[in-house]
């Protein structure tokens, strides 16, 4: 049976909630800590250092960190576009957006460790997983290199990164290394699969060149839940050779390029007592703009394909169309109006998942009418029982849901 990991997306070391999760998760038996150093800039890893702290030698020692390098975001990004033509790897970064860049090379990895090591406040890391290296794949499809020659050089990148992770296992600065991709889960017709079979030769020719008798290579991560299944191939070939495999995603589920998620939820019972005192204090004409946007959320409240394309117009369009129409009042005026808001939202992001689960159950009917469970219970128990999958990774940012997720293992 699989046991539960904590997935750090999304954690940040300034909600002492996150902190609090992860302090309850460590201290209730998690064993495995997965995170990044792209998770909110750094942020995730600081968050797990604190908690660390929080917890007994004993806790403390039965927990091993994950963590990824492979995103240049934030103020990584800030650094490179300042520095980049002193910087050895910057022939082989890609640039998938002008807020996300990409590399997988030895040198920006140690660079990387470095910086991971000091966020975490740790010596040693349990496994360093290179981060989606199929982003290099993308950048030659557009480019239009052929299939052939962008898998050659594929697998040159990652051969180099693995004699510089080898190099990191001889330092004492990692214990392991592996991958995380999330092109493991794709049918192997795909123009952006991963090829995984030749991984471990890769592995073994970059020990030899590091001079070490075997190599480390032991994890794979990658996303595994009730649609998309496609993984599990790549899960049993990673079984049978050896390596552990770590399941992510497991309510976050893409099926014909949309977004799921695998969650039942309950409808808001303080929305409409927030939205009524507020829109009832906009009722006036300076600030009909505003007036009018909550007239328009509230109507289109059950319109979004799923919460995370929520967010995305949350940050995107929502909160700067706030922003703009709270100019008209003065500093020492603002901070009720922007409570009233804050409680708003709140309950308005309940109730748009609430519709999303809705539409879920309704389009993904087949997958639970026999079930009694809610959907996330469904979801877990799935990989609960994939008999190739050691750890699934739940995003548990609060401490109740570390103990609702924990108390799924029966």
């Amino acid at each position: 049976m699989s046991n539960f990991a904590f997935g750090t997306y999304r954690v940040s070391d300034l909600n002492q909630q996150h902190v609090e999760a992860l302090k309850e998760a460590i201290e209730s038996g998690i064993k495995l800590i997965d995170t990044s150093s792209n998770y909110m800039d750094g942020g995730a890893e600081r968050a797990i250092a604190i908690a660390m702290q929080l917890v007994d030698s004993d806790a403390k020692r039965e927990v091993e960190i994950v963590s990824k390098f492979g995103y240049i975001q934030g103020k990584a990004l800030v650094e490179y576009k300042t520095d980049f033509a002193q910087k050895s790897y910057s022939k082989d970064v890609v640039k998938y957006s002008e807020d996300c860049y990409h590399c997988i090379s030895k040198e920006f990895m140690h660079e990387a460790l470095n910086a991971s090591l000091k966020n975490l406040e740790v010596d040693c890391l349990g496994c360093y997983l290179l981060h989606n290296p199929e982003y290099y794949i993308l950048d030659a499809i557009n480019k239009n290199i052929s299939k052939d020659d962008r898998l050659d050089e594929m697998y040159k990148r990652i051969e180099n990164a693995f004699i510089g992770l080898e190099q990191e296992v001889t330092k004492g600065r990692i214990l392991s290394y592996g991958i995380s991709s999330n092109s493991f889960s794709l049918l192997d017709s795909d123009d952006e699969f991963l090829p995984y079979e030749d991984l471990l030769t890769l592995a073994l020719n970059a020990a030899t060149i590091a001079g070490n008798e075997k190599h480390s290579f032991t994890t794979i991560e990658l996303p595994i839940n009730m649609l998309e299944v496609d993984g599990l191939a790549c899960a049993a070939w990673a079984k049978k050779n050896g390596l552990r495999v770590l399941a992510n995603r497991p309510l976050n589920a893409r099926d014909s390029k949309k977004m799921y998620r695998l969650a039942d939820y309950n409808e808001s019972r303080d929305y409409y007592h927030y939205f009524n005192e507020l829109i009832e204090f906009c009722d006036k004409d300076e600030l009909r703009e505003l007036y009018n946007l909550l007239e328009e959320l509230e109507a289109t409240k059950h319109k979004y394909e799923w919460i995370g394309s929520y967010d995305i117009f949350l940050f995107t369009q929502i909160v700067p169309h706030i922003k703009k129409s709270l100019e008209i009042f003065k500093p020492e005026e603002l901070e009720n109006i922007v409570n009233s808001i804050n409680l708003y939202l709140i309950e308005y992001r309940k109730m748009v998942e609430y519709e999303c689960s809705l539409r879920t159950r309704k389009e993904l009917k087949g997958l639970f009418k026999e079930s009694h469970l809610l959907m996330q219970e469904c979801a877990i128990n799935f990989l609960m029982k994939c008999e190739n999958v050691d750890y699934i990774l739940v995003g548990m940012r609060k401490p109740i849901y570390v103990h609702e997720i924990l108390s799924l293992r029966g």
